[in-house]
């Protein structure tokens, strides 16, 4: 089990390394309604969102636009594969204790 999880972890980490730079820059389907019935312009970011600490999904301070996505999508996977060993392992000592 525990050799399918680093596995696993590894796959995720290098697919959002490689692939995340790939991920299409079209608007997703709430802008593209928003800009066809147009009032894209009227929007405003959520205070969350002006200071988020990878605006965007690309990692500032990078000038190749392609590193800067792919750094972030490796940062993302990291956060997220922490909180989810950190749930986890709460988890079992609650169980167990």
């Amino acid at each position: 089990m525990r050799r399918f999880t680093i596995l696993a972890a590894a796959l995720a980490v290098g697919l959002a390394l490689a692939v995340s730079p790939f991920a299409s820059s079209s608007p997703d389907g709430l802008e593209r309604v928003a800009g066809d019935r147009a009032f894209l312009d009227e929007g405003r970011p959520a205070p969350v969102q002006e200071s988020a600490p990878v605006p965007g999904y690309a990692l500032p301070g990078v000038s190749d636009p392609r590193v800067a996505t792919g750094l972030a999508g490796f940062a993302g996977t990291l956060i997220v594969l922490g909180l989810g060993w950190a749930v986890t392992g709460a988890a079992r000592r609650r169980v167990t204790a």
